[in-house]
């Protein structure tokens, strides 16, 4: 067994086994529900619910019912999620992290620049899942599997949304579907004149013949959107939306408008103007929390590297 195996089986013995997550809801509805429909209506998916139902504990007002039994008003419904059991393949790394904001259905990591997120056949030992997964053994928290949601390239910088949990993972995937988690990026492209607000709408496709993304007729319909921040002669800071969720979209885009981002090798940008990675930053994160109801706002100050080319 591998000495990072071994710190993780050290590590976990002093986990406490018995913590659950348990989630209370009460019907408020006139209209009867299944017990089925209603908790999917909490992020509950038909393939969470067979888990729950296998190795966890759906109760209504304290007792056991049939699943097509209809809720009536005032009824409480309870669910108890098993564990996440972790992936022993997937070692610890005891290496820090910069944590923005916790609690026991969120984690928000202010990500460097040059860090991959997940394993992989170039890094399994050192990648930011690592280093999470210490992070919650090290607290002791019952489920070890973190559930990347804003996941980065390797060489950009910022914020990434971490759920916690099977049913944080299902809803803050259900934000992503509905566009209520809203995130921000900051960029400094190359070149000026850009438009003081404009709208890319360029399909992109996977390179068939290369690692990158390009532009193509026959690639899926991506939208970026982009407000001019600062200008200068040979490059321009821009604040950056996006409307869709293509790998790359933000540097390909760029790109395909004659102004790709600063130090990205892949996609022709210039190397010589002071930034060897893409100067790319995930600046800003907002979304309401389906667990509390309230308005979660995060905001990552841009890096040195970057700070160094604007200034």
């Amino acid at each position: 067994m591998g000495k990072s195996l071994l710190n993780l089986k050290k590590l976990m013995d002093c986990v406490e086994q018995e913590k659950k997550l348990k989630f209370n809801w009460q019907n408020t509805e006139h209209d009867p529900k299944t017990l089925k429909k209603f908790l999917n209506g909490h992020g509950i998916s038909h393939r969470m619910y067979k888990i729950v139902k296998t190795d966890g504990q759906v109760n209504v007002n304290g007792q056991a019912i049939n699943d097509a039994t209809r809720l009536k008003v005032g009824d409480v419904v309870e669910v108890v999620l098993p564990d996440e059991q972790p992936d022993p393949g997937v070692a610890v790394s005891e290496q820090p992290i910069k944590v923005m904001y916790e609690d026991d259905n969120w984690l928000v990591v202010d990500k460097p620049a040059g860090l991959t997120v997940v394993p992989g056949p170039a890094n399994r030992e050192d990648t930011l899942v690592n280093r999470i997964k210490y992070h919650l053994v090290s607290e002791q928290a019952a489920n070890l599997v973190p559930h990347i949601i804003t996941r980065l390239d390797r060489f950009t910088s910022g914020i990434v949304l971490v759920a916690k949990h099977r049913l944080a993972n299902s809803l803050a995937n259900e934000m992503l579907a509905q566009k209520t988690l809203h995130k921000e990026y900051a960029a400094v492209v190359s070149g000026s004149g850009l438009e003081e607000h404009g709208l890319i709408d360029k399909p992109i496709a996977k390179d068939p013949d290369g690692y990158g993304q390009l532009i193509s007729d026959t690639g899926k319909p991506s939208q970026t959107e982009y407000w001019v921040e600062r200008e200068f002669n040979d490059r321009t800071l821009v604040r950056v939306v996006l409307h869709t969720g293509r790998t790359h979209q933000i540097r390909v885009h760029f790109a395909a408008i004659g102004h790709p981002l600063l130090g990205d090798e892949l996609y022709q940008g210039p190397m010589n103007l002071g930034i060897e990675r893409q100067a790319l930053h995930a600046a800003s994160l907002k979304f309401k929390d389906p667990f509390s109801k309230e308005q979660l706002h995060f905001k990552s100050q841009l890096p040195a590297d970057i700070l160094k080319v604007i200034d």
